[in-house]
């Protein structure tokens, strides 16, 4: 008899934790694939998504924030999986100006099974038609001058098609040669007295700038 109640209470004790042991069921924990683009958009003044990012069958639900300087705002979306993960995905909006471009707008994830947020920057790829400068003209084109360039410079996204010179009179003067973005006048005389004009163009337009040339009788710099 006093064999068995010291045996009594340690077939309890084993009983018992056989029950508490069983009573838990193991958690599964699964790290999430983590994956941000970005989504290359027009200069518009509709909000639009820019950037994409998503954390696909975490188990528990990743959390992804946004950081940026630009304005904008986010929703975030998700998606139950068949074996309890989760996948969550979020989408970056803002209105895209062509300032935007190559602008950076950064996903975060956090997840517990990560030693640290998943952290990847996005650059932005905003396009738009071209704007357009004239440079060069220093107001001392005089007669026989031979070092006078007129630069075209444009802002594009993509980069321009083409870059046509023209001048208001008609065709170029025959002492005015064209490389690319450069009006290189050879030799000034009363036929460059005109107006010049460089239309620049790309997928999404076209834009032209002009400015006009006054030949004068004899450099400025003799009058000094």
């Amino acid at each position: 008899d006093v064999d068995r109640l010291r045996v009594a209470p340690v077939g309890i004790h084993l009983l018992l934790e056989f029950h508490y042991s069983h009573s838990r069921k193991p958690q599964c924990i699964s790290k999430p694939k983590n994956s941000a683009n970005v989504v290359t958009v027009q200069a518009g003044t509709k909000s639009v998504v820019v950037a994409r990012c998503e954390a696909a069958d975490g188990k528990p639900a990743a959390t992804i924030k946004w950081l940026a300087s630009v304005g904008g705002n986010h929703s975030t979306s998700t998606t139950n999986g068949p074996d309890g993960t989760v996948t969550v995905r979020s989408e970056y909006r803002l209105v895209p100006t062509p300032a935007d471009n190559g602008r950076e707008v950064t996903c975060m994830v956090d997840q517990r099974t990560q030693e640290r947020p998943w952290v990847y920057a996005v650059k932005l790829s905003v396009e738009y038609p071209p704007s357009v400068s004239i440079e060069g003209y220093d107001n001392n084109w005089y007669v026989g001058r031979s070092d006078a360039v007129l630069l075209c410079l444009s802002n594009a996204n993509p980069e321009p098609t083409t870059v046509t010179w023209t001048a208001a009179s008609g065709s170029l003067p025959d002492t005015v040669v064209v490389d690319g973005n450069k009006l290189i006048v050879r030799k000034v005389d009363d036929a460059v007295n005109t107006t010049f004009i460089c239309e620049v163009k790309n997928k999404h337009g076209a834009s032209r700038h002009q400015i006009t040339t006054v030949v004068i009788g004899e450099s400025m710099k003799t009058h000094r």
